[in-house]
């Protein structure tokens, strides 16, 4: 059996997406137990109205919430009694429980993964991997997207490596990994960027294929996005709202005129693939590699679809043995120089 905690509170529709989604996953991972952790008595009502294996699913009551306007370092200190922190302290002290899934502060749980569920050995600091959909309808990883503002060459060898084993369980053979920059040439960048690039090349375990410039995110050329958590963040963010907004202006001109309305009532079919498409919901969460246990960050507006395509996430890390086959490869990386 694969085991995961799934905080159940902390998201702008919880609890009930997060106990929606939790009994899709039951229903459709055969060999998945989960533990809800939050306010029983708000948990238990929801759950009596649902029909499930009782024998996969449990509660660990827990009365508080950690907000997300709430400074992670106190938060984590001050509420132990929260559904985030129970569900850390859970799989920090359980070994049959694999990993957590949340859709609760961000902040709370990059400090709470690397202080209390902590890293891998040999891996300097954990970094987030979202992943996007392409144009040639493949996915994107791009890692680190905002766990670490500030790197070194050597975190950027380990988020290569660390993207690389994820993107491989989803069935991705040697993922093409990319560096971003501000140019294709290995000459372009600050001093960061021109020392990487070499370091990422000569690793033999990844299929390093050179600088990409941010217009190419969803081309489809690239499998992986090796970057600084600021630069990653801002990647995401100005690609998904160039994208809203374009869908914006594309709904203004349709509604605009009689006869545009007429063409979109035809082609109903290809926009609603298109809507289902650039929906960030049906790619899961944010997964925080590098940490001992396997660690899924939902959206905060994460609706029951979102919550069960998380638990898949985890899920599919754990029947990979993601968390193994990283430390495998981070303990062959040559010492730094």
């Amino acid at each position: 059996m694969i085991k995961i905690a799934l905080d159940c509170f902390g998201g702008d529709h919880s609890p009930e997406a997060n106990i929606d989604g939790a009994i899709t996953a039951l229903d459709r991972l055969p060999d998945l137990e989960l533990v809800l952790t939050g306010d029983e008595s708000v948990i238990s009502p929801l759950l009596a109205e649902k029909s499930y294996d009782k024998s996969r699913l449990s509660v660990l009551h827990a009365p508080e919430v950690i907000g997300c306007d709430e400074t992670p370092t106190v938060a984590i200190k001050q509420k132990k009694e929260s559904s985030l922190m129970k569900a850390i302290e859970l799989v920090r002290n359980d070994d049959s429980v694999h990993g957590i899934v949340t859709i609760g502060s961000t902040g709370a749980l990059v400090a709470a993964g690397t202080l209390r569920v902590g890293r891998i050995p040999g891996v300097k600091r954990p970094a987030f991997c979202p992943i996007m959909p392409t144009m040639k309808g493949g996915i994107v990883g791009i890692c680190d997207s905002g766990a670490n503002v500030d790197v070194s060459v050597r975190m950027l060898q380990q988020f290569a490596i660390m993207g690389s084993l994820y993107l491989e369980s989803y069935g991705l053979e040697r993922p093409r990994v990319a560096l971003l920059n501000i140019g294709v040439e290995d000459t372009k960048g600050d001093e960061l960027r021109k020392a990487a690039w070499p370091a990422i090349k000569a690793m033999e375990s990844v299929n390093f294929v050179g600088n990409m410039e941010a217009r190419e995110l969803l081309s489809g050329d690239y499998d992986l996005v090796v970057t600084d958590g600021f630069a990653g963040n801002v990647l995401i963010k100005s690609t998904e709202g160039a994208c809203l907004e374009m869908l914006k202006k594309l709904k203004r001109d349709i509604y605009s005129r009689t006869i545009n309305k007429l063409g979109a009532l035809l082609m109903r079919k290809m926009f609603k693939d298109e809507k289902e498409f650039m929906d960030y919901r049906n790619y899961g969460g944010s997964v925080l590699l590098g940490c001992k246990k396997i660690v899924v960050k939902g959206h905060g507006s994460s609706n029951a679809v979102s919550v069960y395509k998380c638990l898949e996430q985890a899920y599919k890390m754990q029947a990979a043995s993601l968390i193994e086959r990283i430390g495998e490869e981070i303990s062959k990386l040559a010492p730094e120089q």
